[in-house]
């Protein structure tokens, strides 16, 4: 008589590491715009105004690296913030196919104001933990991203990104 399989629960879902990375990020990113609202940035579009801001002159392709995120999407984010005037794109001198991106007066002036708002977030993120836990959390999370980053669709290469930047620019 054949064996019954055993019974799959929830469980195989709910407890996994990959779906609970996943139930965060989306916890995350809910809390971001949240208390972003006002400003009308996602987490992306902040990470970019940050890289761009750090790294002015920087092309698309190098700002992939440095913010590791898709570069097929990374054009659409581009240009949402270009059209909402907080950054700009201009020819290279060395190649006028290639676009350098700039924070606008305006893209400097939502980095400061937005700050304190995404450093709440950040800290809403974590409030339910205990303060030892937040810095062990944040310490294996980093450990985790460090370890797996090759395994990544899109590594972080900031190292190499800005290497090149700084010589071509």
């Amino acid at each position: 008589m054949p064996s019954k399989p055993p019974e799959i629960t929830m469980d195989a879902v709910y407890t996994k590491p990959g779906y609970l990375f996943r139930r965060m990020q989306q916890i995350a990113v809910s809390i971001f715009i949240e208390e972003c609202r006002e400003f009308d940035l996602t987490p992306v579009q902040y990470a970019a105004l940050v890289a761009i801001q750090n790294h002015p002159g920087i092309d698309a392709t190098r700002l992939s690296a440095v913010i590791a995120f898709d570069r097929s999407t990374l054009g659409s984010v581009i240009e949402r913030l270009e059209v909402k005037g907080h950054v700009e794109r201009k020819p290279s001198a060395e190649d006028k196919r290639v676009k350098l991106l700039y924070l606008t007066r305006a893209g400097a002036v939502l980095l400061r104001n937005i700050m304190p708002f995404v450093d709440r977030a950040q800290a809403r993120m974590l409030a339910p933990l205990k303060a030892a836990d937040r810095r062990a959390l944040m310490a294996l999370l980093s450990q985790l991203v460090d370890l797996n980053n090759e395994v990544s669709r899109v590594p972080l290469r900031a190292e190499d990104a800005l290497e090149h930047l700084g010589k071509s620019g």
